[in-house]
């Protein structure tokens, strides 16, 4: 099959939008089968399927959005919700009909004193609508479900438990924006806002982009490296907890949310000195230092012991080794370990 761009950029006639009539007699399965259709994951990076979390028979009582963005560099979302307020209340509200569930909260970093002003008074309009702005913490994980909810609603979820359980549903704020699309206009996600950032760039910048978009057109756009003579890191996603790119040669697609690019520096590797700084940063509360060495003895029994499948990958332990060990990597070892029968 051969497929040919004719470069018209228009909408296939069947995607019509929905009147507001009849999107308030779509049911909560409504939602779930449209999603579903237009292939809707969430867009803070998890990539999970947006439809599933309309599947619960719980009761709802709170619909919380994460527009915290905690890791460094990233920005897009702070764009998006600065330039449309409009349809991340719309798509707010559509999940308030859909859970029939009054409060919503926008859950954002209180030092961004711009969302506040803009959401402040944009909420004047609806002053009914049983949605408010919740200012967080400004530290990192605060974006990470567990610590959200802790913040936004005092309720602490255990893990392997699901938020649902405790009455809450939970959703980055692109992926509102991306619930409005196909829900009014039966959509799927073509583009998102991304960051380029990066020590390693002339100009870091956020963009509109479509999805399968290049890399290297965008870095043309940031102006190109600083040093081109340096070596070059890129992370897809945030620096904490994203994933390295062996070069600029790749594509956006609908779940990346920035890439930074930065100028390569070389640590070397050293033996642990049992500082405990990796187990004091935990957000999990886990023992890092004692799952390594579970790992490198191979001890099956105490590394499931240890539950590293609490981990969430947020990175800060090899962010504070002091060795410059990659923990996590050791960590991401110990929970394929502790799946093995």
């Amino acid at each position: 099959m051969v497929l040919e761009n004719d470069h018209k950029d228009e909408w296939d006639p069947s995607l019509q939008p929905r009147s507001d009539e009849e999107i308030a007699k779509l049911t909560r399965k409504d939602f779930s089968e449209i999603l579903m259709k237009n292939a809707s994951v969430g867009l803070g990076g998890s990539s999970f399927p947006t439809h599933v979390k309309f599947n619960t028979d719980a009761k709802i009582d709170t619909i919380l959005i994460n527009g915290i963005e905690c890791e460094p560099y990233i920005t897009a979302d702070h764009r998006l919700m600065l330039e449309h307020p409009e349809e991340i209340i719309a798509g707010i509200m559509l999940l308030q009909q859909a859970f029939n569930c009054k409060k919503a909260k926008l859950c954002v970093k209180s030092k961004y004193k711009d969302l506040k002003e803009v959401y402040t008074d944009f909420l004047k309009r609806y002053p009914d609508s049983g949605i408010e702005l919740c200012p967080v913490g400004n530290f990192y994980p605060q974006g990470w479900e567990i610590a959200m909810i802790k913040s936004a609603t005092g309720i602490s979820v255990p893990s392997g438990h699901l938020p649902s359980e405790f009455g809450i549903a939970d959703f980055n704020v692109s992926t509102v924006v991306g619930i409005y699309q196909a829900i009014k206009f039966n959509r799927p996600v073509i583009e998102r806002y991304i960051s380029i950032t990066g020590d390693g760039i002339k100009f870091p910048s956020n963009f509109v982009v479509r999805v399968g978009t290049p890399l290297k057109e965008m870095l043309e756009r940031c102006g190109g490296y600083k040093n081109p003579d340096v070596d070059k890191v890129f992370i897809l996603g945030g620096p904490m907890m994203g994933a390295a790119l062996p070069s600029d040669d790749c594509i956006i697609t609908k779940t990346v949310t920035s890439v930074i690019v930065l100028d390569e520096e070389k640590h070397e590797e050293n033996p642990c000195i049992r500082c405990g700084s990796c187990m004091m940063s935990c957000p999990a509360k886990l023992q890092p230092k004692l799952i390594m060495d579970a790992v490198k003895a191979l001890d099956k029994a105490k590394i499931k012991e240890l539950q590293p499948l609490r981990c969430i990958e947020c990175g800060l332990c090899s962010y504070v080794c002091t060795s410059h060990i990659r923990v996590t990597d050791i960590v991401r070892r110990a929970k394929v370990i502790a799946k093995l029968p």
